[in-house]
């Protein structure tokens, strides 16, 4: 799956920085500290380990300013910084595409500092974790399905938020993704001619996955397997459920054509076909 775009913790970052100004000590300054490797170990002022991680993070040298946030943890344990440095770390993980390590990270920060202020954050980069890593509908789909729950989780934690409103967006995403992975598992065994287990692929889509873009396609499947096995009112009366809901569409165009031989000349605007739509039951 194509990467999305997502929301950066900048205000995180944003703070980050006014910080350490504040503590006296630019960020740009925390990089020339020192001409050894900066995760040496080194028993260092917290601000210069934390500057210096984000320096690494802005730099987008991921894997780095992860250790170098989880070093100012391990220096400095019960330093402000080291809360902020959590979440951080998990971020350069998440950018990183080290999506494994980004969660446990996050499950750490979660069960640590259940009510601080960017918990809501924390799941939303979580449930992101997940969704990025969904990829081929060929494969299996038990990311997909985690990805749904975290996201789920956000939406029912912090319903009013600017991540709840993106997560709702994403599990429409994914279920159209989930519904994908059932329609070529269906197609698969159309091909087979293995009819039945195509039959409830396909009726699992219609049922389970209403609000995707792949109900048009699945209900012509039905219609098409139950003309093979001779169940032609079936056939008939599902055609009409397509026809009636999705009237323009390719899909309902070739059932029709199926089920009578004819076509239409054009759905959108001839409406005759309509009329007699829901004799055929």
């Amino acid at each position: 799956m194509t990467r999305l775009p997502v929301p950066s913790p900048l205000r995180l970052l944003t703070l980050a920085r006014a910080g350490l100004v504040s503590l006296g000590i630019a960020v740009a300054a925390a990089g020339c500290s020192s001409d050894s490797d900066p995760l040496a170990y080194e028993e260092r002022p917290v601000q210069v380990l934390y500057g210096e991680a984000v320096r690494l993070l802005e730099e987008q040298d991921y894997g780095a300013a992860a250790d170098a946030f989880n070093e100012v943890e391990r220096q400095h344990p019960y330093s402000v910084w080291a809360t902020k440095a959590q979440i951080m770390a998990a971020y350069s993980h998440y950018e990183d595409n080290e999506y494994d390590d980004a969660v446990i990270a996050l499950d750490r920060f979660i069960q640590l500092h259940p009510g601080h202020r960017d918990i809501a954050y924390a799941y939303y980069l979580k449930a992101l974790s997940y969704y990025e890593q969904i990829t081929d509908v060929r494969r299996d789909q038990a990311i997909t399905r985690l990805a749904m729950e975290n996201l789920r989780e956000v939406v029912n934690r912090f319903p009013n938020t600017k991540y709840a409103r993106d997560a709702r967006l994403k599990i429409d995403l994914a279920r159209d993704h989930m519904a994908g992975k059932e329609m070529s598992v269906g197609r698969f065994y159309l091909r087979e001619k293995h009819y039945l287990a195509a039959l409830n692929r396909f009726k699992q889509v219609v049922e389970d996955y209403e609000q995707t873009t792949h109900v048009a396609e699945a209900l012509y499947r039905i219609v098409e397997i139950n003309t093979i096995l001779g169940i032609e009112p079936e056939a008939r009366k599902v055609a009409a459920v397509l026809g009636y809901n999705y009237p323009g569409s390719d899909w309902y165009v070739d059932a029709y054509q199926l089920l009578t031989g004819e076509q239409i000349r054009d759905p959108d605007e001839d409406t005759n076909w309509y009329d007699g739509l829901f004799d055929w039951i």
